[in-house]
């Protein structure tokens, strides 16, 4: 039988011991930033000023980052992320050059922090043999493995099947976010893109593995509902600066949304410690390295139960548009 990652399912236990968001200063030097219940297995850390989205996982270890906002292959930066703490992440010298941005001296960062499952453990369930950390908890694990050829089957190590699981290869190559949480089939977003979603060839993913294009090596990123700590899910817009009431089951920590049915759309990021209040209009762009922006116009309320949409925009709320959204609870309801 194929071996499979440690799933941790606790009785009451909290969102914030898998998911949490830290906001820290730069130094230019080195720090360790604390805070989290948890050591994170993927950390994706982005400079509020600017910069690159840098993604970090335990997966493909320290010092390698990759960045949502482009097709760049893996980076590895000795001093970048230089380890993963049991209650955090630590960091090295930033040159605050042009390739900098983990930890540029005196400037705002936010780190959205996801654990996984430990040390990556074998998983023989595809055809392709993966590497995977899974916390079955919150719905979420990292997958390495090496591509061969189209429609080929990886283990992910999930009790579900995902409905996100976003793969970028370790060369230059798009991030591709195929989701089944549009319309039940298998579609494809872009991550690093605007563009709207396209219909998918790949077999619908199981319970056990997912079903992928790559050729190369890369990792994946995987994501499944699980009751009071994450949701996938679409919602459809009304047009109305008073948008769609999105039933999640909790409060969210974090809130990630994207149009489908339409191009030039943005990827948007909002969540709970950079923005306290409602509108929650304090948001980044993970197909963008621009600074982040307050406007409350293209902004979530953040609900005990879910989330509204703030904008009449046509990116967040277009008169019978289709959004994909993934949220990570910080309460859940009671």
């Amino acid at each position: 039988s194929a071996s499979r990652s440690f799933s941790i399912t606790v009785q009451n236990d909290a969102p914030s011991n898998h998911f949490n968001t830290v906001l820290y200063t730069g130094n230019g030097g080195t720090q360790s930033i604390t805070g989290l219940n948890f050591s994170p297995g993927l950390v994706w850390i982005k400079n509020r000023t600017g910069y690159f989205n840098l993604l970090f996982d335990s997966v493909r270890g320290v010092n390698k980052w990759l960045s949502s906002n482009g097709t760049y292959a893996e980076g590895n930066i000795a001093s970048s992320l230089t380890s993963f703490d049991s209650n955090g992440f630590s960091l090295g010298t930033d040159p605050n050059g042009s390739d900098s941005g983990w930890n540029r001296n005196g400037e705002a960062h936010v780190a959205w922090n996801f654990k996984a499952g430990g040390p990556a453990v074998a998983n023989t369930d595809g055809t392709i043999n993966s590497q995977v950390s899974a916390n079955n908890t919150l719905g979420f694990s990292i997958v390495s493995f090496t591509g061969t050829s189209s429609n080929v089957s990886v283990g992910h190590g999930l009790d579900a099947a995902p409905e996100l699981f976003i793969i970028k290869t370790l060369s230059t190559d798009n991030w591709w976010a195929y989701t089944t949480a549009i319309d039940g089939t298998m579609d494809y977003l872009v991550l690093n893109s605007t563009v709207a979603a396209g219909n998918g060839t790949q077999s619908l993913p199981t319970s056990s593995v997912f079903y992928q294009n790559q050729t190369n090596a890369s990792i994946a990123y995987c994501f499944t509902s699980k009751p009071g700590f994450s949701k996938v899910g679409s919602y459809t817009g009304n047009g109305s600066a008073s948008g769609p009431i999105v039933q999640t089951g909790f409060e969210p920590a974090m809130i990630i949304a994207k149009r489908t049915d339409a191009g030039s759309s943005n990827w948007f990021i909002w969540d709970n410690k950079r923005d306290l209040t409602n509108p929650n209009g304090t948001f980044l762009l993970p197909n963008n390295s621009n600074a982040e922006s307050n406007l409350d116009a293209y902004g979530m309320n953040f609900l005990s139960n879910g989330f509204s949409v703030n904008s009449s925009d046509i990116q967040l709320n277009a008169n019978g548009g289709a959004y994909l959204y993934l949220a990570i609870a910080a309460v859940k309801s009671k």
